[in-house]
């Protein structure tokens, strides 16, 4: 077993050099390459396992853990998020353009799924989400998720994926999967400065980040990082094209704390705390100047004659906080924390215009102006977390003993939404008479929107790990979980691992699982005026329980359920070669989706009810799908020496494959389900990631310098356009792209190394379709690695 596991220490550093990604359900402890010859491993927890005594290679499901010091250090990414998007096969995250709000806030999902079926944890504890529901882009429209770019990347000592249903376990949310993200402990100092500029000379990066781990109290320890983070605009359009499309604007500061402290006998304080602020700037779609339609409209010859390109700039403070304490009560191990999460999103529209604000002054016999900048409103969202767990290992039961765990959870949650400043939405010289109402680019949240929405839940779980033999073993779980706003729900799971040989693992499982709809979804609600052949519309986003709801009959939100499968094997014949595979196969019932537009058009019965309460068109939150996600994982490494240096090679691949089964409505819509759920919006839940992604990495070390060489494959994606298939319009295709990012490093001395590399060398952009019918209105979505070509970048680590 020793050998094995040895092995896997040694083989899996390929990415990135020190780098490590053990997808396996035995995970195995990984090192850096300077420490490969270090003790024996020492033992760890692991997600997925609430085994207090337990190591990575007890595992009997599916767990990736990366180190994240190397990619920290030497890394061609600024953040998390595109991090792991380069490195976990399973992982997708895209950087939006032209999706409001969405351009902000980089989601990110398991398994081709959406972000909010991904539970993230902090330190083994739930992270909140944001407050952000995504409306628009190719990606997670309709979901929530989790701002992993929050936490600054040197905080962090690594991250564990574990790519398995596990919400009998964690509770809601872990359908995909769970990401947990450990922050670091050790002590000392280190500091990095990078810079990055794409090929094109723009979107210039600039990040400094600290980090310093101090003796604290009698064996306690504090570690701080702070952060800051600019990055600049990108602009892909056209030479002739207006609007701006590319990264958006961000300026981030952030600051964490991490550490413990010994208190009596055997038992330990541990806190966690950290802050951001993020100012960003999106560009929002051209409006025309003089001659085109959009005067008066959307515009006024005396503030913008050659048109202009609103921003959609928003102010995001980010807080999260856990405090708990660890003790051992005679033969259980006990832990009783609490955890704080707090996300706030504000707008503010600037280079903007209220249109019917000036066409009313043009009217009064003025020039014809607004205000250009708008406080627009914004929403937030609280949660609050209580936990109670215990654990103990019965030594001689169930062959060679059982790990025992239990415990219950207790979460408030609140989500607010507040209006803006009166010239953000108002319609000044009334409906139909020239102006649209609100600040383009974005409207503002009216005093109808306003929101205060609040839930509880209450939670109890029990856990089972048994070694029957000391090749066999396995795991079993049930939750129990009550909300306040829907009613309650019971999860289970079971799994386990055979070694057929000292060098073969078999292992599966199947669990149940659910996803509580979030506060955002049930209860966000936004109203703009769209004008449908020339007639204005008031257009709502309804929702959940309210009277627009309520008059078109849609049912209160209930949970997602789901049902998982893995099925997989580890194989690793030499100490010099390892290889990994995991099929699964995950359906969810009752999956929450937004609804299309429904009009007089497409359903003039309900048109007419709505139109009863002064509502032109409405969309909704209503849990309409069933779907079904099948897929693979592989893995192999290899080490060698090769002229005298060390190489180490990576591969990692994930296919899968997303259907939607099944389209129910609710009786009042029963008949449209084509509006409710259309081909454009099934193909975001099919195809909202690429279906298939391989990584080739290989690092290659000799002296003082070390290379890194990744070729990141993206498989075709197929997503809907405007117009529809149904209208003789082809959906955008995009064809598999090739990418290489190239790095080398230079160690000065073993306190200071610099690194500099290009990513995306081959200059590899997405297929181009017709802007017309595109989502962003370019003529590609923001799909497989992005929109902005090549880009170089340097950084300098020094520890001090």
């Amino acid at each position: 077993m020793f050998a094995v596991t040895n092995c896997r220490k040694a083989v899996l550093l390929s990415l990135y050099g020190a780098s490590a990604l053990a997808l396996a359900p035995a995970t195995y402890a990984q090192t850096t390459a300077t420490q490969e010859t270090a003790a024996p491993m020492q033992s760890v927890t692991v997600v997925g396992s609430r085994r207090a005594t337990s190591s990575s290679t007890d595992t009997v499901v599916p767990v990736d853990l990366i180190p994240m010091n190397k990619l920290a250090e030497q890394g061609g990414q600024f953040d998390l998020s595109q991090t792991l998007t380069y490195i976990s096969p399973s992982f997708n995250s895209t950087r939006q353009s032209g999706a409001d709000g969405a351009d902000l806030v980089d989601s990110a999902a398991l398994r081709g799924l959406g972000s909010d079926q991904t539970l993230v944890l902090v330190n083994g504890k739930r992270r909140h989400t944001t407050a952000l529901v995504n409306l628009f882009g190719a990606r997670n429209r309709g979901n929530t998720g989790t701002d992993l770019n929050a936490i600054p990347m040197l905080a962090i000592k690594d991250v564990q994926i574990l790519r398995d249903g596990a919400a009998a376990q964690y509770g809601s949310d872990a359908i995909a999967g769970v990401m947990d993200i450990s922050l670091k402990k050790s002590k000392g100092c280190e500091a990095i400065a990078g810079y990055s500029q794409y090929s094109a000379g723009d979107g210039e990066n600039w990040m400094g980040s600290a980090y310093c781990g101090f003796d604290l109290g009698n064996g306690g320890v504090l570690a701080l990082t702070g952060e800051y983070l600019d990055r600049g605009r990108s602009n892909r359009a056209e030479p002739d094209n207006p609007r701006i499309i590319g990264d958006t604007k961000t300026e981030s500061e952030t600051i964490y704390a991490n550490g413990e402290l010994p208190t009596t006998g055997n038992g330990r304080l541990y806190f966690t705390a950290g802050a951001q602020k993020r100012d960003g700037s999106s560009a929002a779609f051209a409006r025309g100047g003089v001659g085109s339609d959009d005067i008066p409209s959307r515009n006024s010859a005396a503030m913008y004659p050659n048109g202009f390109v609103p921003f959609i700039n928003a102010k995001i403070e980010d807080r999260t906080a856990i405090l708990g304490h660890r003790i051992m009560l005679g033969e259980w191990n006990t832990d009783i924390s609490q955890t704080y999460g707090y996300n706030k999103m504000k707008y503010d529209i600037s280079n903007t215009i209220n249109a019917s604000i000036a066409n009313l002054d043009l009217q009064n016999g003025g020039r014809g102006v607004s205000a250009s900048q708008f406080n627009a409103g914004g929403f937030s969202f609280q949660q609050l977390t209580t936990n109670l767990d215990l654990s103990r290992y019965y030594d001689g039961i169930m062959g060679k003993g059982m790990n025992v765990a239990f415990g219950g959870e207790y979460r408030r949650e609140e989500f607010k939404i507040f209006a803006g400043e009166a010239g953000s939405y108002i319609d000044a010289d009334g409906v139909g008479n020239g102006g649209n109402a609100g600040s383009q680019g974005f409207p503002g949240f009216q005093p109808g929107d306003i929101t205060n929405a609040k839930r509880h839940s209450n939670a109890a779980y029990l856990d089972l790990e048994a070694d029957f033999t000391d090749l066999v073993k396995g795991q079993a779980a049930v939750r129990y979980e009550k909300f306040s706003d829907f009613g309650s729900t019971v999860t289970g799971k079971l799994a386990g691992s055979v070694r057929v040989a000292d060098s073969v693992l078999l292992r599966g499982s199947a669990s149940t699982g659910f996803r509580a709809p979030s506060l955002q979804q049930s209860h966000l609600s936004t109203t703009f005026t769209d004008f449908i052949g020339g007639v204005p519309k008031e257009v709502v986003l309804a929702p959940n329980g309210g009277v627009v709801a309520n008059a078109a009959g849609i049912p209160k939100l209930k949970e997602e359920k789901s049902t998982s499968f893995t099925l997989g094997t580890t194989w690793t014949p030499t100490q010099a070669i390892s290889l990994t595979a995991d099929l699964y196969h995950i359906k969810i019932k009752d999956r929450i989706v937004l609804s299309g537009r429904f009009t007089a058009d497409n359903y003039p019965d309900l048109s007419a009810r709505l139109a009863a309460l002064g509502v032109g068109e409405a969309q909704f939150f209503v849990n309409s799908a069933d779907t079904k996600t099948q897929g693979i994982d592989l893995t192999a490494s290899h080490k060698a020496t090769v002229m005298g240096g060390r190489l180490n090679t990576f591969l990692a691949m994930n296919v899968s494959k997303t259907e939607v089964t099944d389209v129910h409505a609710p009786a009042s819509l029963r008949g449209f389900e084509d509006v409710l759920l259309s081909e454009k919006e099934r193909l975001y839940i099919e195809q909202g990631a690429p279906r298939s992604k391989f990584t080739l990495g290989f690092n290659y070390g000799l002296g003082a310098w070390d290379t890194d060489l990744k070729i990141i494959h993206f498989g075709p994606q197929t997503l809907g356009t405007f117009s529809g298939t149904a209208e003789g319009v082809p959906n955008q295709r995009y064809k598999s792209k090739t990418s290489a990012d190239l790095a080398f490093t230079y160690n000065i001395n073993k306190d200071m190394k610099l690194t500099f590399g290009g990513n995306n060398l081959f200059g590899a952009r997405p297929t181009a379709q017709d802007a017309d019918q595109t989502d962003n209105g370019f003529k590609y979505e923001s799909v497989q690695f992005g929109l902005n070509g090549t880009s170089y970048f340097s950084r300098l680590w020094v520890k001090f």
